[in-house]
């Protein structure tokens, strides 16, 4: 089984700086309190290819996340999948941005997770889970974006 959740947002800072906060997956812990670890192989700045390596916290359970870089066309797009072996996976996922007036940026983020084993029973509990909070997600991403990012 397989399942998709989104949700769109906006942010207070121009198209190209939130592209640039979000495309450094080194920031994800600064709006997502699952992960505990994170680092970009190879160190140098975010391409197609660069694996983001981490160490997630799910339901009191810590496990190795590896997440490859598939589409990288700043501004606009952002797109990865997880080649780590864990129950639930995301196979895919992205943002996709849009500058709007007053240096303002529309973000829709989406993630599609997969099961794999034992985790076909439980990727309906991980969906269920991800969309009751994806506006929260995604409030969480604003907040930490427009904290990052200097106004202009």
């Amino acid at each position: 089984m397989t399942g998709k959740f989104e949700t769109t947002f906006e942010v207070d800072r121009p198209v190209d700086e939130v592209f640039a906060y979000l495309a450094d997956g080194r920031n994800d812990p600064e709006f997502s309190p699952r992960v505990l670890r994170i680092e970009r192989v190879p160190d140098t700045p975010t391409a197609v290819g660069t694996v983001f390596r981490s160490t997630v916290k799910d339901a009191a359970m810590k496990t190795g996340r590896e997440i490859r870089i598939t589409a990288f066309e700043a501004p606009a797009k952002l797109r990865w999948a997880e080649e780590s072996k864990n129950l639930v996976t995301a196979r895919e996922g992205g943002y996709d941005l849009e500058p709007l007036a007053n240096g303002r940026t529309r973000v829709r983020f989406y993630n599609v997770l997969e099961g794999h084993g034992l985790g076909k029973l439980l990727v309906g509990l991980a969906l269920a889970a991800a969309r009751e909070d994806a506006v929260g997600f995604g409030a969480r991403i604003k907040a930490a974006a427009e904290a990052g990012i200097a106004p202009r």
